[in-house]
């Protein structure tokens, strides 16, 4: 055998590299929660990160060390961008363990442990929907690909034709608000329906207009198209706000459509007792889709996608692979293959079941609660602020705002999208502070995502201190 075999498989440099890297770890989280960090990313362009990458391999015992100086750190309670959680401890480890058996997760045999922990998520997460016994569903990789393996079901039970075996005889729809995740658009091209596939609902205050539902679907049914299923956003990405769950859902019933429920971000609200209210509705969904990684503490990607009827879920993939297992058509709860495009699927359910055996489900009811309050509280600061202007009340943890210069010093409508794109970029890569943006209409915003609850008004205060210092800088050079 050769000796870098023998090295890299050795239990006692395993030790010794894990025990080190664990340490480090355990630090760098100390340091965050207690406002140590200089920054909460090190900016780094593009070309430069690439060409550093022959110092890594030149010394590669400090390879965790230089890929920490590049990583935001989702810790830091400074981070307020992107829809990501800063993970518990105990959720990365289980990340650690699974990567470490590497059990695939698509047939039983490979994933014992896995499968059943799968199954128990599953059905936790399906009776805080609403849902009765006769659910299921299965765990895959992100809400991009949920969505996409729920809407894969609606054609197989709405479509009037078997699309699985003789292919698509009409020209399909869905309709879903005009504020929904691109990735709604993205697989429906992908199904091969074109873009007349997605027939985009007008919003008002970001929420879909359901008065107009009746008119959209008369309109595609008179164009020739057969209108499947209504997706309804719980949150749309940009603003956090969500659509009117119960009157799609009434809608649907009435015209037998499936009904679907993007929660990627906002479905987290049904562990929150005090915000439940948000996602009222969502119990007479035909199918969910939940994202563990966006404010449930767990690494990412972490999906739950959930049928009100279990069974929808198999015959979206009905067809045979005999070295996997003997019957096709048989639903069998223990192999999930049969109900994911994934095969060799991680044992992400781990990561979610550490959690709630560790700290029960009282932590994502307390997690959410307080990033929705957090939100709330940041919103309120805005609003006192005679130079800052706030897009909508925020309905979950996402804040939009933007800078207009005080009363004396207004910026002119023409040049706001230009100044507060330039105060993003220039916070950004200042590394301090970490916010995102995003285009409401033709308008730039600022957005805010309240990710780590150990998030404060001081960290509030200080965001908007240097937001301030760089845009007076801004301000200067443009007049």
């Amino acid at each position: 055998m050769k000796n870098s075999l023998e090295h890299g498989y050795d239990p006692e440099n395993f030790r010794a590299e894990g025990h080190r890297l664990v340490d480090f770890l355990a630090d760098k989280l100390k340091q965050a929660m207690s406002g140590e960090h200089d920054f909460v990313l090190e900016w780094t362009e593009p070309d430069e990160a690439y060409a550093q990458l022959d110092a890594f391999l030149d010394n590669p015992n400090e390879l965790f060390e230089r890929t920490w100086q590049q990583c935001i750190r989702l810790h830091d309670p400074r981070f307020m961008g992107h829809q990501i959680s800063p993970p518990l401890p105990i959720a990365a480890l289980a990340g650690l363990f699974s990567d470490f058996v590497n059990n695939g997760m698509g047939i039983y045999e490979m994933g014992v442990a896995g499968t059943a922990m799968e199954r128990f998520v599953v059905k936790t997460v399906a009776r805080q929907i609403g849902f009765d016994e006769h659910a299921d569903g299965v765990m895959t990789s992100g809400g991009s690909l949920g969505n996409l393996t729920a809407l894969l079901a609606a054609r197989s039970r709405k479509a009037k034709t078997d699309v699985w075996n003789v292919g698509t005889q009409q020209p399909l729809s869905v309709m879903v608000s005009d504020q929904a995740h691109y990735c709604i658009d993205r697989a429906v091209r992908m199904m091969g329906w074109g873009s007349e596939g997605v027939i985009m609902v007008p919003t008002k205050d970001f929420r879909m207009r359901t008065d107009l539902l009746e008119e959209k679907l008369k309109t595609a049914q008179a164009a020739g198209r057969e209108v499947i299923a209504v997706i309804g956003s719980a949150c749309c990405t940009s603003t956090g706000t969500f659509d009117d769950l119960v009157e799609i859902g009434k809608f649907c019933e009435r015209h037998d459509l499936w009904f679907h429920v993007d929660g990627a971000h906002g479905g987290a609200s049904m562990f929150s007792k005090k915000y439940r209210y948000l996602v009222d509705g969502i119990e007479i969904a035909d199918s969910v889709v939940m994202d563990f990684h966006k404010l449930l503490m767990t690494p990412a990607v972490t999906t739950a996608l959930l049928f009100r009827d279990g069974n929808a879920a198999y015959q979206s993939f009905s067809q045979q692979a005999h070295y996997l297992w003997n019957e096709a058509e048989t639903p069998e709860w223990f192999n999930l293959a049969k109900r994911t495009f994934e095969c060799t699927k991680t044992m992400m359910s781990l990561k979610v079941f550490s959690i709630i055996a560790k700290y029960g489900l009282d932590i994502f009811d307390e997690n959410v609660t307080r990033l929705h309050d957090l939100a709330a509280e940041f919103a309120e600061l805005i609003q006192t602020q005679p130079d800052l202007e706030l897009a909508t009340e925020p309905q979950t943890n996402i804040v939009c705002f933007r800078y207009v210069g005080d009363e004396s010093n207004r910026i002119p409508l023409a040049n706001l999208n230009e100044v507060n794109g330039r105060i993003r970029y220039e916070m950004m890569t200042a590394g301090r502070n970490y916010l995102v943006q995003t285009t409401l209409g033709d308008e730039l915003w600022l957005r805010t995502t309240i990710a780590n609850p150990f998030t404060s008004r001081k960290h509030f205060d200080d965001l908007l201190k240097e937001l301030r210092s760089v845009a007076t800088t801004i301000l200067a050079d443009v007049s």
